[in-house]
């Protein structure tokens, strides 16, 4: 299963499915989506998109859609001092097919995650200290007034992962 992030990692994806020796199921979005990635996500399951320099703060990890939204958070974020690196994960079954020392090197040891997807957060807490998602069955509206309902915004993004960093600084 691959969920792409834009049309970079879209791509990406499709040539995976073709070269995959059995089924690959390639979950897209309807809605509109910033082109963040360069596609190279694809291969291993997981890569950074924006880093900053030094150790990050927070990390914020992302699937399809909202890894343009934790892109656009961790600009905020930055604006208030913090230092954010931004992961897209398409696929955790091939994230996990990497050596330890490579998804360490994604995710360093003691740096807070914060995942975000539209979806169940079941899963996530392999990856993430904490989880923005969606845990009931959705609501009929308009794409943004819906994922606005569900908690899956930029002001809830920011909000939780400042929370985050607070709770790791006192810890």
């Amino acid at each position: 299963m691959i969920r792409p992030a834009d049309p970079n990692e879209t791509v990406a994806a499709w040539c995976a499915a073709v070269d995959h020796n059995g089924p690959t199921a390639l979950i897209l979005s309807r809605q509109t989506v910033l082109s963040v990635t360069d596609g190279s996500a694809v291969a291993n399951g997981a890569g950074v998109v924006r880093d900053c320099d030094g150790a990050p703060t927070i990390i914020l990890v992302g699937t399809g859609s909202e890894v343009g939204l934790c892109v656009t958070a961790a600009t905020e974020l930055s604006k208030t001092g913090e230092k954010c690196r931004v992961v897209s994960m398409p696929s955790w079954d091939r994230f996990e097919r990497l050596a330890k020392n490579q998804q360490q090197e994604i995710f360093p040891k003691n740096i807070p995650v914060l995942s975000v997807e539209a979806g169940v957060t079941m899963g996530w807490e392999r990856y993430a200290d904490q989880t923005i998602g969606i845990n009931r069955f959705g609501t009929s509206a308009p794409g943004a007034i819906a994922l606005e309902k569900l908690g899956i915004s930029l002001e809830a993004v920011v909000q939780a992962s400042k929370s985050l960093i607070n709770d790791f600084k006192t810890q």
